[in-house]
């Protein structure tokens, strides 16, 4: 069996251990799920440990080897792809989910003790001219500490910009310096993939345990339209990485798996990450230039699920509360919560307390975030599992891209 099948394995026997254990109920289980918990960390750790010096290092050594119209070409077309999938996913939302929703009755005193023990934490989120201004980092290395990852790779960006000015001898030293840093950093990566079977069981049990059926039951239709737009949203991602992207189905899928693994049961893109190289590498075939630079930007930029939860969460909330909304109401709550999700602060649940601001102008109950959080649990496993497909599905649209431009740039006449 190999690696990618062990994982699923994994995943699926530890969802059901967990559910298993939360239906049988015995503290002694529960210690024994205690004991294993702290091992799914342990294996995240490892994982993030690798995040910041191989990103940096892929950066580097990706756009210093190359040519600044090369990297500013890849990251103009990967913005492009980003706005273009963000788009789609939040218009089919916008459509389909208030449909969804109604199918199913509310019934809202289900909700009430649920509803009365929520409120919304006060969080100072950052001024926006604040967040614009912090991504350059007057202390790279502090952004560095801090996993601040967007700053980080605009400083990664700027150096490498530096380094393609440089003298041949003094290029190329610093090029190959980085590369040998990545090379280490993706073979502790390949060490921590072994042991990925047993870290995901580890981290998906106790979370299976903690949780049980009973989160399920009470998110009810909102978990299903949510969750299932979600999953049309991510299988849709497949043609275009087959169609657009030049690679087959199946190689896609397989190349997947891992990542997507690892992002369901951390809920982090960011921890995702070296499992996304890898597959790139090793599963897909996409050089170090293209996917060193398109994955990390991908991975701090876009989030190309969010809006799909946050929009359904957000027609949720509407319809609990009994509010209705209109023709324009939805077309701004779709178009603000799109935009919106480009901008992720970095405090827990921030990409659901930035709608307060859209929950105040439309006069919702910004009660309803706290309610949103309080749920987020499953339907950010999804989230990050799409996510993480569709900054794969980018990468691959990029390498094709890239190849065809430098075959027109091959076919043209010198001189011309």
């Amino acid at each position: 069996m190999n690696v990618t099948l062990r994982v699923l394995v994994a995943l699926i026997a530890g969802l059901i251990a967990g559910v298993i254990v939360a239906a049988v109920g015995r503290p002694s289980l529960f210690a024994v799920v205690s004991v294993i918990e702290p091992v799914g960390t342990l294996w995240v750790n490892g994982i993030r440990m690798t995040v910041i010096p191989l990103v940096v290092s892929l950066l580097i050594s990706g756009i210093g080897a190359g040519s600044p119209s090369h990297a500013g070409r890849i990251g103009g077309r990967a913005i492009v792809w980003f706005v273009v999938l963000v788009a789609g996913g939040a218009l089919l939302t916008a459509i389909a989910a208030p449909p969804l929703l109604a199918l199913a009755p509310l019934d809202t005193g289900a909700f009430a003790s649920l509803r009365d023990a929520t409120e919304v934490t006060n969080v100072e989120l950052p001024p926006f001219s604040e967040w614009i201004v912090g991504l350059v980092p007057s202390n790279p290395v502090q952004a560095a500490a801090s996993g601040a990852m967007l700053p980080l790779i605009i400083f990664s960006v700027i150096f490498a910009l530096a380094v393609t000015r440089l003298e041949r001898p003094h290029r190329s030293s610093l090029v190959d310096f980085f590369t040998a840093i990545s090379r280490a950093m993706l073979a502790i990566v390949d060490w921590l993939l072994i042991v990925a079977p047993v870290g995901v069981f580890c981290l998906v049990l106790p979370l299976a345990a903690n949780t049980g059926i009973d989160l399920v039951g009470a998110m009810g239709n909102f978990l299903m339209v949510a969750c299932g737009l979600i999953t049309i949203a991510l299988l849709g991602l497949y043609p275009i990485a087959a169609l657009v992207g030049g690679v087959s189905l199946r190689q896609f899928t397989r190349a997947c798996v891992k990542p997507q693994a690892v992002g369901f049961s951390t809920r982090s893109s960011l921890a995702s990450l070296p499992a996304m190289l890898d597959a790139a590498e090793h599963e897909l075939g996409l050089e170090p230039r293209v996917s060193g630079i398109a994955l990390p930007v991908a991975t701090a930029l876009f989030k190309f699920a969010s809006p799909i939860a946050r929009i359904t969460g957000t027609f949720f909330v509407a319809r609990l509360y009994g509010i209705d909304l209109g023709a324009a109401e939805i077309v701004v709550i779709t178009a603000a919560i799109a935009a919106l999700s480009f901008y992720s602060p970095g405090v827990p649940s921030g990409g659901l307390f930035i709608m307060t601001p859209v929950y105040i102008a439309l006069n919702l109950p910004v009660e309803g975030i706290g309610l949103l959080i309080a749920l987020d649990l499953i339907p950010d496993m999804f989230i990050t599992t799409a996510n993480v497909t569709a900054n794969m599905t980018v990468a691959v649209v990029l390498r094709t891209q890239e190849q065809r431009t430098a075959e027109e740039s091959d076919s043209q006449p010198a001189g011309t």
